[in-house]
């Protein structure tokens, strides 16, 4: 009975001393890319908003900060267009031409990343700073960006390690947008 319980002290010794501080700093390390990884979606969607387009060089900019984290990150842009469309009445044999209403229905046009990355990284030969290579958005459109992590960060291994399971891989989840507020080009 003696020995069940010095190997149980040293197995918990062991958990105190050394398993619970690293867990601990694999967390604050988490914690440190979260902040990072804000940081870096925050300027980075603002300055959009605040410009009305996004060039290459903004974009990579973007994600090699995102890549100081040492984390990878799954990155997906959403532009919506701010579409009028007139009103008309609809057609009937006896007036078969529409008359406007007079009001205007508000539409959005969405645009995702895959869109948005084509007109950025074209398959040509054009320099970064080429005027053609930028995405335009106009004021009033609305811009978002949602960043997701997608490997396994420290903390979630060494969670999995300790409760012998398996959990959720997403552990920075980071959405931020808003109204383009300008156009600056």
């Amino acid at each position: 009975m003696n020995t069940i319980a010095k190997a149980f002290a040293l197995i918990l010794a062991i958990l105190l001393l050394y398993i619970y501080p690293m867990s601990e700093g694999f967390e604050r390390q988490d914690d440190i890319s979260y902040m990072v990884a804000l940081k870096s979606v925050t300027s980075f969607t603002d300055a959009v908003r605040n410009k009305g387009y996004i060039t290459p060089q903004m974009y990579n900019d973007f994600f090699d900060e995102l890549q100081k984290t040492g984390n990878t990150f799954e990155v997906q842009m959403m532009h919506q267009h701010k579409r009028y469309d007139p009103d008309y009445t609809d057609t009937t044999p006896s007036s078969p031409t529409p008359t406007f209403k007079g009001t205007y229905t508000v539409n959005y046009e969405e645009f995702y990343s895959q869109q948005i990355m084509e007109r950025l990284f074209p398959d040509n030969n054009r320099g970064l700073e080429d005027p053609t290579r930028r995405y335009l958005l106009q004021a009033g459109d609305f811009f978002k960006v949602t960043v997701v992590n997608t490997n396994k960060t420290s903390a979630s291994l060494m969670r999995d390690f300790l409760n012998n399971g398996t959990s959720q891989t997403e552990k920075i989840v980071i959405p931020y947008g808003g109204m383009v507020l300008n156009e600056d080009y």
